[in-house]
């Protein structure tokens, strides 16, 4: 290992190496310095030699590869900048450093996590970003952490600098449009002229949360998004950055998920430049206890990616480093590490103490020498720059500062929408409001729906060779068209395809999707004598459709849903879906639901149409599998469970807009078939989620009539009961609100009692927003009947808890709602088929014993 890192080194001689010893203690944590360990020895290499560049890449399988590094690295003399090079350098950064020492001035005692210590990432990102452009780049979509983020709005994207200072006025007003976020998790869309290029480049840094490295796959997404958009299948025209800390990049598990997506199909960006932030601590925890392996980018090396190890108080080497990282990736279209081998010079935060915890190391800290003073000197000697030049240069930048300070004191109003980092030109009015408050009719007209129905009975591809198994589904797929119903997997065909044929593009992605789980989806063909080759007969639904993408995703949550999340950012006119193998599955993808989907809107004015596929159901297979818990997201919900809404002529698409997510449990292929419909022929785009079947995808009552999908249809927020039960209201005693799949086992336990007369059952199909006005005419409707709430699921969890609290508010309280349904549980499930059985008997004997309740009363 270390002869591979001393031929790696850029200039590095033998009689260097006593430099290694003698090194001060901001070169690694401080503590015992007696004894040198291998990986000590190596981490003060990186130290070693002032113009010095440490190199990771003897592991890259490919000798093009190795010897293209080579190249750059080994040959006398490839460190060479022109005059002006250095003075450019120069000038980002005073810029980079100044900025920071403004902020330091103006508002001490704020929170602001500062770059100090690592001044010359500015400059080393404004170089990837130069280079890339002379390379064809038009576009740069960004992710980082809170460290330096200021810094980089102002610097790289050129966010205004008034719109900056004025976040640090705590007596500004906040905006009507949402609640807002602290200003180092911002993020901004800038579209500018690269000045060292003269081309025309938009930049964009992604929001996020505190959450580090969770924004990296909503990057990669929205970046794969960006170039199929554009057509750039090569990823000639549009490429991702990602900053990292060096603690988060070798511990977070994202990480890793986001790394894996790199070189997969429907995933890769064609390469990103990643940069890693090294100052060797996490918060207050050293390298040694916050990592096994020796450098915190070894991570990168499960996709062969090289790793530039750079001082990052030289910035010439920097910029060197940057610019061949960024000829990387335009050659070999690969992802690349620059590892800024750096320190931070306060704590965790402005606020924070180091020296209680790393008290040798912030000793040293505080008689380093700032890298823009070091690199002045340089160049002063060198006469590449006079010192009056030098100070002109920070006098015509703190007088921008200050100018755009004077100008920041007339803002009155924080607006969130300034920030907003992934615009839909034309979508919204100038304002940013929908363009109207209404939906039309999600239905079709009957030939569309017969047309693609044929294309999901059917191969459209000559000389091909399904599975027999197969050739039995699509039969039966077209007896159902002939008999003008559907079930659950061609009322989705119906919604996809119809959107496909009006110009909408449908990208599915997810685990084992093509198929599908429960193997009813089928849309990838597989051809059973020819390997690899495959028909998705969804892309030959019309001659002008949009394209459709069904990917198999690899085995991730959170990186993948994190993907989609980004790809769905970046146009309204698409249909995103992310489907779990199984419902519980999201629950490892929890931070992008909590972080990112639920609150997107509120904290960063970022509208967004992801659809989660959810598949939900008490079928006794054991506690896992079962349960897609409900619960956590209709508690998650913004509506006020104690509020009765006035209702209104738009009170149905009011109650969408004012929401942050959609809920919907459908009972039935029609439904679902609306509500994708509908996601799409909104004016406005908000998650949705729902809860979808297992076995109802082959229940025989769980059919839809092409009826219930031609023009004026709707999806149906709530099911009323329309048996003999409704044709007689005033006989009913008892109603039974419900959602899903029980809604079978309550009419099949109904009919056996002969109780079709005296119970009504109304499902509710869409939970949130919740419907009071058609709740409210249900109950209505029924003027001497109790009011009952039966779910499958256990007591604590389900949907009771927040439907109970809506409907006695939209009954005024009139009336208790009874539960039925299984007890509380820690498990969602249990993992015995026998008790399975018996806890479904006993709460479907409380739904339909009229007695149950009395007592209670």
């Amino acid at each position: 290992m270390l002869c591979i890192w001393l031929s790696g080194f850029y200039g590095l001689e033998e009689s260097d190496l006593d430099k290694v010893f003698r090194l001060p203690t901001t070169t690694f944590i401080g503590g015992n310095e007696s004894a040198l360990p291998l990986r000590e020895i190596i981490r003060r290499l990186e130290m070693a030699y002032c113009q010095h560049i440490g190199v990771e890449f003897m592991f890259i399988n490919d000798l093009d590869q190795c010897q293209w590094i080579r190249q750059k690295f080994e040959r006398p003399g490839v460190m060479q900048f022109s005059l002006e090079e250095k003075r450019t350098l120069l000038a980002r950064m005073v810029r980079s450093t100044r900025f920071e020492e403004f902020l330091q001035r103006k508002w001490s005692s704020e929170k602001r996590f500062g770059l100090e210590g690592c001044e010359s990432l500015i400059p080393a990102l404004k170089t990837i970003i130069d280079k890339s452009s002379q390379n064809g780049v038009d576009a740069v979509i960004m992710g980082m952490p809170h460290r330096g983020r200021l810094n980089v709005l102002a610097n790289v994207i050129r966010k205004e600098l008034e719109q900056i200072f004025c976040q640090f006025d705590s007596k500004l007003e906040a905006a009507d449009e949402g609640s807002g976020d602290v200003k180092y998790h911002l993020g901004m869309y800038h579209r500018r002229i690269n000045r060292v290029t003269d081309r025309n480049i938009t930049l964009s840094l992604v929001a996020n949360p505190s959450h580090l490295e969770a924004v990296n796959p909503v990057v990669q997404g929205k970046t794969k998004a960006d170039q199929f958009y554009c057509g750039d299948t090569d990823g000639n025209r549009v490429m991702s950055i990602l900053l990292h800390g060096d603690a988060a990049f070798a511990g977070q598990g994202i990480v890793y998920e986001t790394f894996h997506l790199s070189d997969l199909p429907s995933y890769t960006t064609h390469g990103t430049v990643h940069v890693v932030v090294n100052n060797q601590i996490g918060f207050t925890t050293d390298p040694r206890m916050a990592r096994s392996s020796p450098y915190p980018t070894d991570v990168a090396r499960v996709v062969n990616a090289p790793i530039f190890h750079v001082n990052a108080d030289d910035p010439e080497a920097v910029m060197y480093v940057c610019n061949v990282a960024a000829e990387w990736r335009a050659t070999f279209h690969k992802d690349v590490v620059v590892d800024l081998v750096c320190y931070r010079r306060n704590g965790h935060n402005e606020m924070d103490e180091p020296m209680f915890t790393q008290p040798l190391m912030y000793k040293q800290i505080k008689k380093q020498k700032g890298v823009l003073q070091k690199y002045a000197e340089k160049l002063i000697a060198e006469g590449a720059v006079s010192r009056q030049e030098y100070e002109e240069e920070i006098s015509k930048y703190d007088k921008i500062c200050e100018e755009a300070h004077a100008r920041s004191k007339d803002e009155k109003i924080l607006h969130i929408k300034h920030w907003l980092d992934s615009p839909w030109p034309g979508f919204f009015t100038l304002d940013g409001q929908p363009k109207s408050m209404s939906c039309p009719s999600t239905g079709l007209p009957e030939e569309d729906l017969t047309h693609i129905g044929q294309v999901a009975s059917s191969v459209p591809v000559e000389d091909f060779t399904i599975h027999g198994g197969l050739s039995r589904i699509l039969k039966g797929r077209g007896d159902m068209i002939k008999n003008r119903m559907v079930d659950w997997a061609l009322g989705e065909y119906m919604a996809f395809g119809s959107l496909l044929k009006e110009g909408i593009h449908v990208r599915l992605s997810g685990q084992d999707v093509e198929r599908g789980t429960f193997s009813h989806r089928h849309h990838v063909l597989h051809d059973q004598n020819v390997d690899k080759r495959i028909c998705i007969p969804m892309n030959h639904i019309s001659p002008n459709q949009a394209p459709y993408t069904v990917c198999n995703s690899s085995l991730s949550e959170y990186g993948v849903l994190g993907f989609e999340l980004g790809f769905a950012m970046a146009s309204p006119n698409a249909l995103v879906l992310w489907e779990a193998q199984f419902g519980d599955f999201h629950n490892t993808a929890q931070c992008i639901i909590d972080q990112f989907i639920c609150p997107g809107q509120a904290k960063w004015v970022r509208q967004n149409g992801i659809v989660l596929l959810l598949p939900h159901g008490m079928e006794g297979m054991g506690p896992e599998h079962s349960s897609a818990r409900p619960e956590r997201f209709l508690q998650m919900c913004n509506d006020d469970p104690d509020f009765n809404p006035k209702i209104t002529d738009d009170f149905e698409v009011r109650q969408l807009y004012d929401c942050n997510w959609i809920v919907v449990n459908c009972s039935n292929p029609a439904n679902y078939f609306h509500v994708m419909r509908r996601q799409i022929l909104l004016p406005f785009r908000k998650p949705l989620i729902i809860f979808t079947p297992k076995s109802l995808l082959r229940h025989p009552e769980a059919k839809s009539s092409f009826d219930q999908m031609l023009p004026g249809t709707y999806f149906q927020r709530v099911i009323p009961d329309d048996g003999l039960a409704a044709q007689n209201p005033s006989e009913v005693k008892r109603i039974v609100f419900c959602t899903g799949k029980i809604y079978y086992e309550l009419t099949r336990e109904r009919k056996a009692r002969n109780m079709e007369n005296s119970v009504a059952i109304t499902r509710i199909e869409q939970l949130s927003p919740f419907p009071f006005d058609l709740v409210k005419a249900e109950t209505d409707k029924y003027p001497n009947a109790d009011l009952v709430w039966c779910q499958e699921e256990h007591k604590n969890q389900g949907y009771y808890d927040y439907v109970k609290p809506r409907m006695r508010t939209t009954i005024n309280r009139a009336k208790p709602v009874w539960y039925a349904g299984r007890e509380p549980a820690a498990a969602p499930a249990t993992g015995n088929k026998n008790t399975h059985l018996l806890e479904l008997k006993r709460f479907l004997d409380t739904a339909f014993n009229l007695d149950a309740f009395k007592d209670h009363v």
